[in-house]
Order: C-alpha cells, then structure tokens, then sequence
C-alpha cells in the first residue's frame, strides 16, 4: 500500500498539494471570517515544505503554496483579469519561496532544540518580509496581510495598536509554526512549548501596557450607499438616488455626510449646476458632504478620483486626489509591456491620474477628517499619517460594485476595523453599492454594516478620541524588527559555515596491525 510520502513522489502532485496548503488560510478572511483558523492554517503547508528531498524543492513547495494563497486571497478578479490573475498570483506568490527554503532548513528532519527556537521568530521574520515585499502598490498593496484575519478579535484589535497589522502578522505565523512543531515534529515539543509560554507572556505584557482609547466625544456621521445602478445614464441617475437619500437626512442632526466612490461622475468645476445642487443638499442636511468625483478634470489634464467637501456655500476647496492606485484597474504597471491586459480583461483603458500629497479636511464644527479612497485603506502607513496630521475620523470613501457577488466587499470593509484600532481613531468606511462599515476608535463596530443588497442612508454616532497610540508613535517597527532577526540569523549561519569549512578535517585512523596469524593485534599483547 503506498504511503502519502509515496504518493507525493511526484513533483505536479506535491506542487497541487502545495497550492491546496496555502490557500487554507484564505477562510479565516470574511466572507467565511474563521479568524480561529488562521492560528492552524499554515500548519500543513510547514507540514509539507519541512519534507521537501531538497532545499530547491522547498523552495518551489513555498511558490506553490504563495500562488495557492494569493490565488484564493484574489479569486474574485478572476471574471475581469481571467488568465492574468493566474499570472499576478504566480508572480505575488514567488514571494514564499525563500520562505519555503527556510522552513526546510529549519525545522527539516529531526530538527534540535536550538533550530526550533530559532524558526519561531525566523520564519514569522519571513513571513513578515514576503508581507511586506508584496504591499508595494505594483504588486497590489498590503491586501490579505495574514494578521488582518484578526479583524473581529478584540484582543487582537488592542495589539494593532502597538504594532499594527504587522505584529499580528507575525503572532498568528509564530503560532502556527509552534502548532506544527508540537503535531509533526514531537521529539522538539519542549522548544515549542517553551516558545508558546513565552509569547503568552510577551503579548499579554503588550496587552495589558497597551493604551486603551478612550472617548472624549462624538460626532454624527450619515453614510449614503445608493446601490448599484447600471445601465444607460448611470451617473446621472446614480447622483439623483443620492441626492434624494441624503436630503431625507435632514432635521437628523448630522455633522458629516459622506457618499462613496465614484460617487460623482462629473467634474464639479464643469457642472457648477451639480455643485448647486450639493450645496443645497449641505443647507438641507446643517452638514458638509464629502463626495468622490471620478472625472476628467477641467482645470487640469487627465482622470483623477478626488474626495471633494461641499459645504453650504459649495465647493469648500478641500480637495484630496487619490494618490494610489489600484494597479490594472485604475492604471497598467509597465504599460508598454502589460498593456495587452486590457485585451483578456477589464484593465484600465487609461491611466487615472495621481495625487501628490494626503490632505486632513476640516469638516466643520472643529471636526477634521482624513480621507482615503478605495484600496488606500489597506496601506496602514495612510491612515497613520492621517492621524499624525490630526484627523479626527478617517474616512475610507470606496466601490466594490464590480465584485457584488464576491467576497472582496467583506474583506474591504473589514479593513476599517484595523486602521481604527492601530490609530485609535474612528473609521468610516462609504461605498457605492455595500459593505459600508463605521468601526469605533478600539476597532470595534459601531452600528451595523450596510450589505451589498441595501440602498439607504445611514446616520451613525460616532466615538471620539484623541490619543496616541504606540503605532501612530513608533511606526512599523515589527517589520523593522523582522528585517533584523533575519540579518542576525544570516549572519550567524554564515559564521558558523566558515567555522565549518576552517576546521581541519580529521586524521584518518591507522590500521590495526595484524599478527602472523592474519588476526589483529591488541594493545597490550
């Protein structure tokens, strides 16, 4: 009968194996939200690697599983990229491969007490770097960052505040590797044990010295989510749904009132008539409104998407333009050599435009809000900034109606509960056509989601704080950190292969000498 280790002989078969592995940890992502699960889903992708014949073979074992990763992670692009998505996850998921390696090196074999200890912080090291590679805007940004699975997890949520997403990233993989160690590798459970014991006591430290946001206020928020309107004249008709939500805001008592992405189809420089129209919404309402124009501009050349304030008085002349862009959907990356895209796929006929500088807006009534638009959310360094220029809400202004029926909208707005509680500012995250999501100054949910089936408006009160968290003060420094161990771990093994090839071979033994008889001579005889 053959064995599993039998069956995976075969390089393709390893290679399916490897992919299945590494999408596991996909379902602790909404829509399922099994964020239990990502403390054991990576157990049986190590399982596998730390088997792999050769260094080579782990390392392409760690390809396969990124590609599995990123492929389910990004499956819903697969209706508008079709083959490319095979090709951006085959590219992201090159990522893993060192990763692979290391899991082989490590933790291969019958691994010793001090190769364990080592792997607890190497390899979260590296996961953290394959992380942080990827969230180049190119490569598609920080989205599916592993520690963003914690999204609904209290106790996570007062961590991000100290390291951000990051230092989750790293607890849920050190977890992981410690789980494999105790199931697949038991003569080094005392390393593995030893390690959990000490991360306990690390991270419940880190809890407990956490700072807690404290409210010190509140605000009235309204989120307008039209829903999908499609078809001939969609802009217009789009902007009378909203127009008619928002003026059913009025006598609520509102002090912002925030629309989605895209939300305006027309530059208001050119359509003074719309900028009316909004200004009297703002009168109506007692509320400035933030919309998003996704236009060609009149006063400057090319398509921009901009958050806009209108106030009673009209255009306020707060304006933030979006600075980064969603790679294949609002522009191509290397156009001259990627353009054929738009030939398999929806990408880009033309490349959206970029803004040069982020922009805290004062909303009025002393309130000063931070915009993002779309994908931004993702990028924990925005928000930070934001918060370290004084905003008071952060506001996430997106549109996910081209993946209605996907996961992607969960995910997206599950991300507002992170960027609150790393900054320890309150997020409101508007769209078009759902999820729309407002998570308090901790990270938790305030009010309830607005899902993909509903058109309304919403009017949401919302917590204020004014504190500074660790993160907001120190930064990334778990990527730093990460950086470090696998600098000081690089430079050890290279000392200790020095060391090995100096060391003078041993002298061979000389042999026994032998007696008349043929039989050897005894010392002492």
């Amino acid at each position: 009968m053959k064995t599993l280790g039998h069956w995976l002989v075969s390089p393709w078969r390893r290679s399916a194996v490897a992919a299945v592995a590494g999408a596991l940890p996909v379902l602790a992502f909404p829509a399922p939200s099994l964020w239990w699960f990502a403390y054991v889903a990576l157990v049986p992708w190590i399982a596998l690697v730390r088997t792999a014949p050769t260094g080579r073979r782990a390392a392409f074992d760690g390809w396969w599983g990124g590609f599995g990763f990123m492929l389910a992670m990004h499956h819903w692009l697969l209706p508008n990229l079709h083959v490319f998505t095979f090709v951006l996850a085959a590219l992201l998921g090159a990522l893993w491969a060192p990763w692979g390696w290391l899991v082989r090196r490590l933790l291969g074999g019958v691994p010793s007490r001090g190769r364990v200890a080592a792997a607890l912080v190497v390899l979260p090291s590296a996961w953290l770097t394959a992380e942080l590679v990827r969230s180049w805007e190119a490569l598609g940004g920080p989205w599916g960052v592993l520690g963003a699975s914690q999204w609904q997890v209290t106790a996570a949520l007062r961590l991000a505040s100290v390291g951000g997403v990051w230092l989750l990233s790293f607890l849920v993989v050190l977890l992981n590797v410690a789980v494999a160690v105790l199931f697949v590798v038991r003569r080094a459970r005392v390393p593995a044990v030893a390690g959990l014991v000490a991360v306990g006591v690390a991270t419940s430290v880190a809890w407990v010295g956490a700072p807690v946001a404290q409210a010190d206020g509140r605000t009235r928020i309204a989120v307008v989510q039209p829903g999908v309107v499609s078809g001939p004249d969609s802009a217009n008709r789009r902007f009378d749904r909203e127009e008619r939500l928002t003026r059913g805001l009025a006598g609520q008592d509102v002090d912002l009132v925030v629309w989605g992405e895209s939300s305006v189809g027309f530059d208001l420089g050119a359509r003074p008539d719309l900028a009316r129209r909004l200004a009297v919404l703002s009168r109506a309402t007692g509320a400035e409104i933030l919309v998003n124009v996704d236009a060609r501009r009149s006063d400057r050349p090319g398509i921009y998407k901009s958050s806009v304030l209108v106030g009673p008085d009209g255009l306020t002349g707060d304006r933030y333009d979006k600075m980064r862009l969603v790679p294949f959907g609002e522009y191509i990356p290397a156009r001259s050599l990627l353009g054929w895209a738009t030939s398999v796929g929806e990408a880009a006929g033309e490349d959206r435009r970029r803004g040069t500088e982020q922009v805290v807006m004062d909303a009025g009534g002393g309130l000063r809000i931070g915009p993002m638009v779309c994908f931004e959310s993702a990028f924990p360094d925005m928000s930070r900034n934001l918060a370290g220029d004084g905003a008071d809400v952060l506001v996430a202004q997106s549109s996910t109606s081209t993946f209605q029926q996907s996961w992607a909208p969960e995910q997206h707005a599950s991300l507002a509960a992170l960027r609150a509680a790393e900054t320890g500012r309150p997020m409101v995250h508007a769209t078009l056509t759902g999820v729309s999501a407002v998570h308090g100054p901790d990270g938790v949910r305030v009010g309830p989601w607005l899902g993909t089936d509903a058109s309304t408006a919403r009017v949401y009160d919302v917590p204020l704080a004014h504190g500074t968290t660790p993160y907001v003060r120190f930064g990334d420094w778990p990527l730093h950190a990460a950086l470090l161990v696998l600098a000081a771990w690089g430079a050890t093994e290279g000392i200790r292969s020095v060391r090995l090839r100096r060391r003078p071979a041993p002298e061979p033994r000389a042999p026994h000498a032998r007696t008349a008889h043929g039989s050897p001579a005894r010392p002492g005889r």
